[in-house]
């Protein structure tokens, strides 16, 4: 199987990201880059830098969002790691030839110009894990 190239981003679900900014920033010391709406998966991404990761804070933009849905069955916190890849519709096909579970069958558009596809947590024992593929020359 193709290892994964880095771990690109931490997803964290919060109800509010400029209730949590003063923390990442001045308590963390982490690089504010700024927000990005994402109309199809209905959340707004804050989007912090400490070194090569980034730290993406996930608020619901509308009530019927999956991470509105997560912070009200879970509350506020770790969401998904999110793992860079090189070829992110091979990769898809390894870890489902793996007998591995994706919630994504192919990939679709996410923040920052990536391509991203999520493999189920009951497959990763536990833990949300995303697959992304940064558009060349952005990663």
């Amino acid at each position: 199987m193709t290892p994964v190239k880095a771990v690109n981003h931490i997803g964290i679900a919060v109800r509010s990201i400029d209730a949590q900014k003063d923390y990442y920033q001045n308590v963390l010391g982490a690089v504010f880059e700024g927000v990005e709406h994402v109309a199809d998966q209905k959340v707004n991404v804050g989007f912090f830098r400490i070194g090569d990761v980034r730290l993406e804070l996930l608020e619901p933009s509308d009530p019927s969002s999956t991470v509105a849905a997560f912070i009200e069955k879970k509350g506020e916190g770790l969401h998904h790691v999110a793992f860079e890849v090189a070829d992110i519709a091979s990769r898809i096909d390894e870890i489902k030839q793996a007998g591995l579970r994706m919630i994504d069958e192919t990939s679709r558009a996410g923040a920052h110009h990536m391509q991203i596809a999520f493999v189920h947590p009951k497959s990763t024992f536990g833990v949300l894990t995303e697959l992304c593929e940064p558009a060349r020359g952005d990663s």
